[in-house]
């Protein structure tokens, strides 16, 4: 059985992950350098603000135990190797 704080933290998370997903979306529609009609920061700019948002729910997770940050570490440079030439390099 989870804990509440355990449930709270895994929902940060799943919030966090969804607004990614919704910028990803708007820039796949709409492009890196689009703001806002009324004005604002650009799609990227709001990108990068969500990724921060993210690794902040990571770090929570790590610093309370649920995921070990080295098996984090792990993972992402194994898929980072795995994937390197395929997201890095334009054909």
């Amino acid at each position: 059985m989870l804990s509440e704080m355990e449930i709270k933290r895994l929902a940060y998370l799943a919030e966090e992950a969804g607004e990614i997903v919704q910028m990803v979306g708007k820039i796949i529609r709409h492009g890196y350098e689009s703001c806002h009609p009324d004005g604002g920061p650009s799609n990227r700019e709001l990108l990068a603000h969500e990724l921060g948002d993210i690794e902040a729910a990571i770090e929570f997770l790590v610093r309370s135990g649920d995921v070990l940050s080295r098996t984090i570490a792990q993972c992402s440079d194994s898929k980072f190797t795995d994937l390197r030439e395929e997201f890095l390099y334009e054909e």
